[in-house]
């Protein structure tokens, strides 16, 4: 029964993804919580944050306790010539404990750069977030524009069997010759491959996208579809008035901002090298021995050996410690290192400039392809409604018998190019808008 009952939900489970139809939100959801570079680059947060509470607890003083065990087996002479045996054993333990009392904040110091530090993983986490979400969007929009493609080819299909089945009619009585029937099947079985190739590649963006989110179970993955304006506006935005907010929100900029304050923090932990080091320790311990060969005194008496705790109280001792590490001359190694930490903010200041050229022309880029694209898109609709026009005219011209069936498949052919082009171009734009509202801080969104 209960083998049954988790079949059950497994099937139900499978079922329900089946039918799910993802949006583009979930897709972006889903990929920013289980893409595997995204979980790699959050472990790799997580190792800054363990080193950052590393870091801290240096403050704290570090104690340990110590217990030693000896026994010694053998014999010796003593100071008139007998010959002893000097079996022992003996046993001590201590705790002891030191701090950091003074070195020049090191300790501080190194904390603040691994704040840094941490606060740069993140950026790069938001920034891997980032690239995958614009891929999602694009592989998205890429589907939807195949499924456009696929209505418009079905939908020239449609003609294509309509304009077949009438010549076969009025081929059949003699009205027509045989070449139009002939034209008729060969525009119909064109009409078919592009339906056919228009599927494939709608399956293949959607297998792309399924990759993209790493789905175990791509063959049951499909998303919503979403409804795009017959008539797009401008661009709302030009690379001038965003870049600014570029600068603020693009997580490669705030991380290169991130890894200078870093590596200015390091250069101050690295002259903490030319100061002293003081350290305060203290300790307490105690101590057991015992003859295990009978000791004698000079008339040959036993000596009395006291037993293990009355010798653990005896010997209970405490002590306390001030030392301090100077450093005098270590090969001029401590001048270099700065030197060095000092090139490393002369790099990562570099890396944040080229980090903003690389935004301002990811920015530009958008801006042109947001422009470019909308033009493209006006020219495409014109186009879209003249070859519109021309069909309209040939459909009536051949319904007339003033043209050949040659004629209406070329205008027909010229509409649905005229049609593939505006949904190409439209799409084309939606995603260069898109990524230049991105830069300006808008969420991506359908």
């Amino acid at each position: 029964m209960k083998k049954t009952a988790v079949f059950l939900l497994s099937f139900v489970s499978f079922v329900a993804f089946s039918q799910k139809k993802w949006s583009l939100q979930e897709c972006v959801n889903y990929a920013v919580e289980n893409n595997l570079q995204v979980i790699q680059n959050t472990l790799n947060t997580k190792t800054q944050d363990n080193s950052l509470q590393i870091a801290k607890r240096q403050y704290l003083p570090s104690v340990s306790g110590n217990i030693n065990n000896n026994a010694s087996f053998g014999q010796g002479r003593d100071v008139f010539g007998n010959t002893n045996r000097n079996d022992n054993f003996s046993n001590s333990a201590s705790v002891g404990a030191d701090i950091l009392v003074y070195n020049n904040g090191r300790l501080e110091k190194n904390i603040r750069k691994t704040e840094f530090e941490v606060e740069a993983s993140k950026f790069d986490l938001e920034r891997i977030k980032n690239d995958i979400s614009l891929q999602i969007a694009q592989q998205y929009l890429s589907v939807l524009l195949n499924r456009e493609i696929t209505k418009i080819s079905e939908s020239a299909l449609e003609n294509a069997d309509r304009l077949y089945k009438r010549a076969k009619i009025t081929t059949e009585v003699g009205t027509t010759p045989q070449t139009v029937l002939a034209e008729a099947e060969a525009a119909l079985a064109r009409e078919k491959q592009n339906v056919k190739t228009a599927e494939i590649n709608t399956n293949r963006s959607l297998f792309a996208l399924a990759m993209l989110l790493q789905l175990p179970d791509y063959k049951n993955f499909d998303i919503q579809e979403v409804p795009v304006n017959g008539m797009l506006d401008a661009p709302l935005f030009t690379a001038e008035n965003i870049i600014a907010k570029a600068y603020e929100n693009q997580p490669q900029v705030k991380a290169a901002e991130s890894r200078i304050k870093s590596a200015e923090a390091q250069t101050e932990v690295t002259k903490t090298a030319f100061w002293p080091t003081v350290i305060a320790n203290a300790g307490l311990g105690s101590s057991y021995f015992y003859l295990i060969s009978p000791a004698k005194d000079l008339n040959g008496n036993s000596i009395q050996q006291s037993q293990f705790f009355t010798q653990y109280k005896d010997n209970f001792g405490q002590q306390l410690g001030l030392s301090a590490n100077i450093p005098i001359f270590n090969k001029g190694i401590t001048k270099l290192q700065v030197e060095q930490s000092k090139i490393n903010e002369d790099i990562a200041k570099t890396t944040l400039l080229q980090q903003k050229q690389q935004v301002l022309q990811n920015v530009q880029q958008a801006q042109f392809d947001a422009e470019s694209n909308y033009e493209a898109y006006l020219a495409a609709t014109e186009a879209e409604k003249s070859a519109k026009l021309a069909l309209d005219f040939a459909e009536k011209s051949f319904a007339a018998g003033r043209s050949t069936v040659y004629d209406l498949n070329g205008a027909r052919n010229n509409f649905a190019n005229a049609q593939g082009s505006v949904a190409q171009a439209k799409y084309n734009y939606l995603f260069s808008m898109k990524l230049l509202n991105f830069y300006a801080g808008i969420p991506l969104s359908l």
